[in-house]
């Protein structure tokens, strides 16, 4: 009886999140090495459907950096990269292109399995615009976000669609460009004033010291990132998350959200209890 009187408790918790968060917008970043491992994106999808089922309106963007790298070494082609940028040529974006279509196909297969209302989109299918990305190096066809044609998202949405979006873009003639994931989900959570913005990585969160989990740093603000990458506390692959996090909530993302994906269920215990289990990153303190 106790066990049933605390599932009960739990579900009286979540009520006023619901509430507060039906019809809203969360976009969800998910790639890398995490994405391989059938558990946890079986876990992130049911959470995913969970927040759908309840009224949310929730995009979910891949990336699919592994599946590339391993593309690329089986055909001889050595991934190149430059300040955590991939280098892509012709041949490289159309191995990018032919990936993020497979696993975008996966990925909606999947939450059709689970019982999930989705559609898939390719971002390169006039969603997302860019420009070359300039940098000391030629990156090649790497884009820069210009533009999001958001309608095309918010149909879907309205319909009561998850929707999956692959993150590449298109330039004005047409040129199809890879994008960096961190920055699609941050451009369209910005694009449609999105209550949240989550990002999930294989780490509790943001820590003081990375070999403590009990050192997580639960709220950020620009002041505290700031102070954080020039201690090099924030530091690698969680700079552009940080960064990308930090720019939406400058620009009307209410939170960005930082969590652990291996973590059973950890986007509902983020969003749906009083503590949360991540670091969010706001506006101000």
């Amino acid at each position: 009886m106790q066990d049933i009187i605390k599932k009960t408790e739990v579900l009286l918790e979540a009520l006023p999140y619901i509430n507060a968060f039906r019809k809203k917008v969360f976009v969800i970043k998910y790639g890398g090495s995490i994405l391989d491992d059938p558990e946890i994106r079986s876990n992130i999808f049911q959470d995913i459907i969970f927040l759908s089922y309840v009224g949310i309106r929730t995009i979910l963007v891949h990336g699919g950096g592994p599946h590339i790298s391993s593309r690329l070494k089986a055909t001889g082609k050595e991934a190149v990269f430059h300040d955590g940028i991939r280098v892509t040529d012709k041949e490289t974006l159309k191995i990018v292109s032919e990936e993020l279509g497979k696993l975008n196909h996966q990925i909606v297969e999947e939450f059709k399995t689970l019982n999930g209302d989705v559609t898939g989109l390719k971002g390169h299918e006039n969603i997302i615009y860019v420009e070359k990305k300039q940098a000391p190096k030629d990156l090649g066809f790497v884009g820069t976000i210009t533009a999001v044609e958001k309608e095309t998202i918010e149909e879907h949405l309205h319909k009561g669609l998850i929707t999956v979006l692959s993150p590449m873009g298109v330039s004005t003639d047409q040129q199809p460009h890879n994008v960096n994931a961190d920055e699609v989900a941050s451009a369209i959570a910005i694009s449609l004033k999105a209550e949240k913005l989550v990002f999930f990585t294989n780490v509790p969160g943001v820590l003081r010291n990375p070999a403590e989990p009990d050192s997580l740093i639960s709220t950020l603000n620009a002041r505290t990132i700031k102070n954080l990458i020039e201690e090099e506390v924030i530091a690698a692959g969680m700079i552009p998350k940080v960064k990308a996090g930090l720019e939406a909530v400058s620009l009307g993302v209410t939170k960005t959200h930082i969590i652990d994906a291996q973590v059973k269920h950890a986007l509902l215990l983020e969003i749906f209890t009083d503590k949360g289990i991540g670091t969010q990153i706001v506006k101000e303190l």
